[in-house]
């Protein structure tokens, strides 16, 4: 008479380890509730082209080993090196090309980690990814097999923004064990089990690039295309720049002039495409072009099953504009569909073309779209 083996309350599940902290107890986490895992280190950049600055992917790898073995779960590196340079550097040069402000880690949410690691996890047998982002992913009532996304139990490290383009069918298939602790409690529990990245510090810099300088590295791939940088009220020509790519609206420092003699200083307030101006006004809320209370967005990406209804009108919602910023509300209008009016309760500073708006409904995030270009005859 032969007995069997009941299967596993959880499905099996890929970790998406980064050689972090984070994604370390996000598997210390998942191996402990007795879920089936393995771990994976998505490779997807080794600074082949010797951009100035730290990549650390040799080390990273190491550690996310280190890990792997202490946690005694099965590891491997997934090479998404070709993936990473068509779906995340492309996109990255060509908006800034064009004078707009791209948001890489946005994208390699959407298009490496719960994209394309994605599909090669279901290739291999499992069910779903997981990795070490401070959100949460709550089963919606009566909708059996539907979820919501939330934000982050820790405010000061909650990364939902970074999530706005997920749908709900990667939702489905997205772990997010770390997301119902604290940043000091994580580290505590990383201590306890003696994790070799316990006292790591957190990366910085360009989604899975390293310690990069974004201009460093758009020197290294986009020639210069100089223009004059511009005193928007009046016109007067203050100096040339190397160009627009090194820019993004409300950008203080760095611009290349001179501040004013009582001592203020200039910001960026628009890029003109025609001249490649770039055009600057003394910092405030008098500067033109620089607050915004309506704004286009585009290519919209929902998480909900239920998004708004376009038939319905305009609706009351809350939308971060970008990381870290608080939640601001907002009016949101579709007009097409993958395309919205949003208008703000209040101005709202620098929001430049290119740039992620995240819309919320509390601290349950809806979804998210690109701010679109003001006109044609402006960058931003």
């Amino acid at each position: 008479m032969s007995s069997t083996v009941p299967p596993p309350l959880e499905p099996r599940t890929l970790v998406a380890l980064s050689g972090g902290v984070d994604s370390s107890v996000a598997a210390l986490l998942l191996r402990d509730a007795g879920v089936p895992i393995e771990a994976a280190y998505m490779k997807n950049w080794i600074n082949e082209d010797n951009i100035l600055g730290d990549c650390p992917w040799e080390q990273d790898i190491a550690d996310a080993r280190r890990v792997a073995d202490q946690l005694g779960i099965p590891f491997r590196v997934v090479n998404l090196m070709e993936e990473y340079r068509e779906k995340v550097v492309a996109y990255l040069l060509d908006g800034y090309v064009r004078g707009l402000t791209p948001n890489p880690d946005v994208m390699c949410n959407r298009e490496i980690k719960f994209g394309v690691l994605r599909a090669w996890a279901r290739d291999h047998g499992f069910a779903a990814v997981a990795t070490g982002h401070y959100a949460r992913r709550a089963a919606l009532p009566g909708r059996p097999g539907d979820f919501a996304l939330l934000e982050g139990a820790d405010p000061n490290k909650d990364q939902t923004y970074f999530l706005a383009l997920l749908d709900q069918e990667q939702l489905r298939a997205a772990r997010f064990p770390v997301g119902d602790i604290l940043k000091p409690d994580l580290r505590a529990l990383a201590r306890r089990a003696g994790l070799a990245t316990a006292d790591k510090k957190d990366s910085q810099g360009i989604c899975f690039i390293g310690q990069v300088k974004m201009a460093d590295f758009l020197r290294a791939y986009v020639p210069d295309a100089p223009g004059p940088i511009v005193r928007a009220g009046d016109g007067r020509v203050l100096g040339e720049h190397r160009g627009l790519h090194f820019f993004t609206l409300g950008q203080r420092k760095g611009i290349g002039v001179p501040s004013n003699t009582d001592g203020r200083a200039y910001v960026v307030v628009g890029k003109r495409a025609a001249d490649r101006a770039l055009l600057v006004a003394f910092d405030g809320e008098s500067a033109p072009g620089l607050f915004t209370r309506e704004v286009e967005v585009h290519g919209l990406r929902w998480n909900t099953p239920t998004p708004p209804d376009p038939a319905a009108g305009p609706f009351k919602l809350e939308g971060r504009v970008r990381y870290r910023d608080p939640r601001v509300r907002l009016t949101f209008t579709s007009t097409g569909p993958d395309t919205a009016r949003v208008v703000f309760a209040e101005p709202q500073r620098g929001l430049a073309a290119g740039q992620i708006l995240a819309l919320h409904d509390g601290p349950r995030l809806l979804g998210g779209g690109v701010y679109a270009p003001a006109n044609e005859d402006s960058a931003v």
